[in-house]
């Protein structure tokens, strides 16, 4: 029998090619590997957007759009949104009974989040007991792997740590699950910072040709290269680093002509952008063509195969629990 995965994405808003390298792509290659449980993280998505939840709903239709259109196939993943399943919630109100307040506010995501998430106020019991409900979604369907990347590694770990407890607590019931790391090279946004929807620098999976160009023609480069004839810095540049990702069996080529000035920046530039469209395109076409109502349909499909699984397991930890 394949173990079990289960991962998710907040629907917060539209995927960008960030989500692609970071996540997707692997995604994809694991629906032949594993059983596979893709999950659209609506209750995760509230403990930063609760005062502005009118769009999960929607996001949560395109998401599952950008799936589809990226390889993820209904007929070998279960792919549902967490809050069509109860069992998630009321897993995650039992390992909130025992879980120490020490675990969760040593947690390093926690801390960096508050730090860097100025705007909202995230000194809250959800935002806090985050990983508790992490915890909850991965081991209600007894998941054994979980694709993260490498933030996300110290969630896994008190996933293991609730596990055990509980265990302990109540015999055997959960594995103890693993991290698969997910193979991503950091792809900057198009002004060198971190890629975010919020910093408005993001190209997204289905940005139309025109937007592309323009975009990437908006891309952050060698700031010591003046002049077409002055010798560049890739590995200082934005656009560089998009090639990395993107046309790796070029790179050399890249390097030399701008290391020696044999192509200017603009160039450079529209190679790329056509590099990206012939990865977009294909993406945008089929996500594009892909009705509300067919999505609506599949979430339908994974709630009762998610429901199933999770109601099982419920059942298992309150009969542990009270019996």
């Amino acid at each position: 029998m394949k173990k079990r995965i289960l991962s998710g994405m907040r629907p917060t808003g539209k995927l960008h090619i960030g989500h692609l390298k970071g996540a997707l792509e692997n995604w994809v290659k694991l629906q032949d590997e594993y059983d596979c449980f893709y999950m659209i993280a609506d209750w995760h998505a509230l403990t930063t957007e609760y005062e502005s939840s009118k769009e999960i709903h929607n996001y949560s239709i395109e998401i599952v759009k950008f799936w589809i259109a990226t390889g993820i196939d209904e007929k070998k993943s279960v792919i549902f949104r967490q809050s069509d399943v109860h069992q998630h919630a009321e897993l995650h109100l039992v390992f909130s009974m025992f879980t120490p307040l020490g675990w969760l506010f040593r947690c390093p995501t926690y801390k960096e989040q508050l730090r860097e998430i100025k705007e909202r106020d995230l000194k809250t019991y959800g935002f806090l007991g985050y990983p508790v409900l992490q915890a909850a979604d991965i081991l209600i369907y007894k998941a054994e792997r979980v694709p993260v990347g490498e933030d996300q590694v110290p969630h896994i770990e008190l996933t293991r740590e609730i596990a055990r407890r509980f265990n302990y607590l109540y015999g055997k019931v959960f594995p103890e699950p693993k991290e698969i790391l997910t193979p991503s090279a950091r792809i900057p946004g198009i002004d060198g910072r971190k890629m975010s929807k919020s910093l408005n620098n993001c190209i997204y999976l289905d940005e139309e040709k025109n937007e592309i160009y323009k975009k990437v023609n908006n891309m952050i480069t060698d700031p010591q290269r003046i002049r077409k004839t002055d010798k560049g810095h890739p590995d200082i540049c934005t656009v560089f680093s998009y090639y990395k990702v993107f046309s790796p069996e070029i790179l050399d080529k890249v390097r030399n002509e701008c290391e020696n000035a044999k192509i200017g920046c603009v160039e450079c530039k529209k190679r790329l952008a056509n590099i990206l469209e012939r990865v977009i395109s294909p993406i945008r076409e089929k996500k594009n063509k892909i009705k509300d109502e067919e999505v609506i349909e599949i979430l339908k499909e994974g709630k009762k195969k998610a429901s199933k699984i999770a109601e099982e397991t419920l059942n298992e930890v309150k009969k542990a629990i009270f019996q």
